[in-house]
């Protein structure tokens, strides 16, 4: 089970790149993941944790605007993989299990992710005719929501 939710939270940080890494901090700070005494200590720092929300805060603003490049583009994509990779890392330190494996299933369910987001909101843009605003804010509700249904189950 630690796999699939290692693969969704990546899947997770394909849509916004930064909103799984915030999560991630979150959890640590609601106690949901442990991270004491591993190199994934800092996550536990409340400078991390504001640190990381600023970002994905400002990630979701920039994210609307028309000059943004799209998140299939190298440096996207590539921040995509390392941090879905990076949070599949913090889920499997947090439970003790098989680290290579999970960041593996986090990079790929980035991949994913990236993919799956990027061609649904076209398509979803040019066919159903919806602006792109709105799409975007309901993919920033999706990211959010289900990273945070992802971390609280893994918690649980």
């Amino acid at each position: 089970m630690a796999s699939l939710l290692s693969f969704l939270l990546g899947f997770d940080n394909g849509l916004r790149s930064l909103t799984a890494p915030a999560l991630v901090c979150w959890a640590a700070h609601l106690g949901w993941l442990h991270f004491a005494g591993t190199r994934l200590a800092f996550i536990n720092h409340r400078s991390a944790l504001i640190i990381f929300t600023l970002l994905a805060a400002v990630e979701l603003i920039v994210d609307k605007l028309p000059s943004t490049p799209a998140r299939t583009a190298p440096v996207g994509l590539t921040a995509r993989i390392v941090f879905g990779g990076a949070c599949g890392l913090a889920l499997a330190t947090s439970a003790g299990m098989s680290l290579s494996l999970s960041v593996l299933l986090g990079s790929i369910g980035a991949l994913v992710g990236t993919f799956a987001g990027y061609h649904s909101r076209h398509l979803i843009v040019s066919k159903a005719h919806v602006p792109d605003v709105a799409v975007a804010v309901a993919e920033d509700a999706i990211a959010i929501g289900g990273g945070l249904i992802v971390l609280w189950y893994f918690a649980h």
